[in-house]
Formats: structure tokens, C-alpha cells, sequence
């Protein structure tokens, strides 16, 4: 596996678990949307499993007092086909709400309408906030009758500073995330981590997700 391959796993994964959590779900849900959900509102995970590799397929999806089907990716490179993946993902959850209703009758049924949304924290350049479409997978000028729209925020440390202002937690992961890429420059990957984990322990930091999960984050960095 690749040092990138090696980056995405322990990124995402790390942030599967943190965000997988309803609260930290909907606290980010609100930081990045501008939404002001109160904090007893309905939160169903739903992020769809990989029985085959035994892990998650998606990073998170949740469905957001039943009316809204949220599904979120994070990104350490930019992927240009996440409007395609999303796509077939919420197929996926679709098939799971209509699951035993009657897709042929007449009655109308009625389904939570759909968000996605991409978090971004790799090296490369990127801008603060951007538009991927499925359109533009197209092989014909024509747009057809179907879009999907992508909205990609980039939240490295110091970018899109509002978003990571009202959600503790993402700010919280972006200073781990930081912090394991410094160490990165002059240490080995498991010194690099375990450095990060006691600096932002100390600093107050993550400290109940990161005293608790300790394991799991080295685990993740060298699946």
C-alpha cells in the first residue's frame, strides 16, 4: 500500500469514528451548512458497510430528523469522480428507506432529499469551496435529466476557519491531522502519531476520543 493509500485509510477512518457519533454528526452538519438543528434532534447513522473488506464503504451518512439523508465524504486527494461514487451510494441508501414499501402503487412514497457534502484536508492546492457535478462526467455536451452537486469545502488548518470555529470536534481532528503531518517531517509514522496524540491530550484535545482510541488510529494508520 501506498504512503497516499496509507494517509486516506487513517484519515477517513479516523474521521468515520469521530463523526459517526450523532452529536459530532450534527454538530458538523450545523458548522458547515449554517443550520441550527438543536442538539435532541433525530440523528439516524446510516453509513453503509463493506461485509467484503470488513470496513465501511462510505466515510458517513445520516439521516437528519427524517427528512434529510446527509452524506458526507472526506478527502485527503482531490477525487473528481465523488459526484459518481455519491450517487451510487445514495441508490444504495434509497434501496435500504424503501426497503418491503411497494415502489408500484400509486401512492406517492416519500424519501428524505439528499445532501452531499466533501471535506477536504490534502496537500494539494485547493480552493476554500467548490462545486464537483455528475454532469461533468458526461460523455455528451447535453446535461440529460439528472445532476448531482457536490459541495467540497477545504479544512486544512487555517482554511474555512468558521466552519471549524463552531464544530469543536472538526477542529479538534484538524489539529490531530496537522500535528501527525508535522511529525511526519522528522519522524518515524508510529513515533509521528503517538506524538500527536500525547501533544493534543495535553493541549486538551480530542482527549476522551484520543484516550480511548488510541489504538485504533495506529491501527488505522497502518492498514
Amino acid at each position: 500500500m501506498t504512503e497516499t493509500q496509507t494517509n486516506r485509510n487513517h484519515k477517513s477512518s479516523v474521521f468515520t469514528m469521530l463523526f459517526s457519533d450523532p452529536p459530532a454528526a450534527l454538530e458538523l452538519y450545523n458548522a458547515v451548512t449554517g443550520q441550527n438543528y438543536p442538539l435532541d434532534t433525530k440523528i439516524e447513522i446510516v453509513t453503509l458497510s463493506n461485509a467484503l473488506f470488513k470496513g465501511q464503504l462510505n466515510d458517513v451518512a445520516f439521516v437528519v430528523d427524517d427528512r434529510l439523508i446527509v452524506l458526507m465524504e472526506h478527502q485527503s486527494t482531490i477525487n473528481n469522480n465523488i459526484p459518481l461514487r455519491m450517487l451510487m451510494y445514495l441508490g444504495r441508501e434509497y434501496e435500504r428507506i424503501t426497503k418491503g414499501k411497494d415502489l408500484y402503487r400509486e401512492k406517492l412514497i416519500k424519501i428524505p432529499a439528499p445532501e452531499f457534502i466533501v471535506l477536504y484536508n490534502g496537500k494539494d492546492e485547493f480552493p476554500d469551496f467548490k462545486e464537483l457535478r455528475l454532469s461533468d462526467s458526461f460523455k455528451t455536451k447535453s446535461k440529460g435529466n439528472l445532476e448531482l452537486v457536490a459541495s467540497v469545502y477545504n479544512i486544512n488548518k487555517g482554511r474555512n476557519a468558521e466552519i471549524a470555529s463552531k464544530s469543536p470536534v472538526l477542529n479538534g481532528y484538524n489539529e490531530l491531522i496537522a500535528e501527525i503531518n508535522k511529525n511526519r517531517k522528522t519522524m518515524e509514522p508510529s513515533e509521528a502519531i503517538e506524538s500527536a496524540i500525547k501533544s493534543c491530550v495535553k493541549r486538551n484535545i480530542l482527549v476522551y476520543f484520543l484516550e480511548n482510541h488510541a489504538s485504533e488510529v495506529f491501527e488505522y494508520a497502518f492498514y
